[in-house]
């Protein structure tokens, strides 16, 4: 399983949504980057993803993107392959 990287916040519903997606798929490990507690990874995160909001998910070098991306990709059977290469 390809390792899991969230950009997160403490309170975020959205990051609490996406995590219990993944966990329910299998994901053991979650990397998470709390962006609230360390403003230069905030800064990282836009850098690399391009977008301000968390959760920002990585699975291995994929950016997904949102929970919402994320719940997309599960609906067109996508997140599974991803998950297993």
């Amino acid at each position: 399983m390809p390792k899991v990287l969230m950009y997160a916040t403490a309170v975020c519903p959205y990051c609490i949504r996406a995590e219990q997606l993944l966990r329910a798929k299998g994901v053991q490990d979650i990397e998470k980057i709390r962006v609230d507690l360390d403003p230069a990874r905030r800064t990282e995160m836009v850098a690399r993803t391009g977008r301000r909001t968390v959760p920002q998910i990585y699975i291995g070098t994929t950016h997904v993107g949102g929970c919402d991306d994320l719940y997309a990709l599960n609906n067109a059977g996508r997140l599974d392959p991803l998950l297993a290469a």
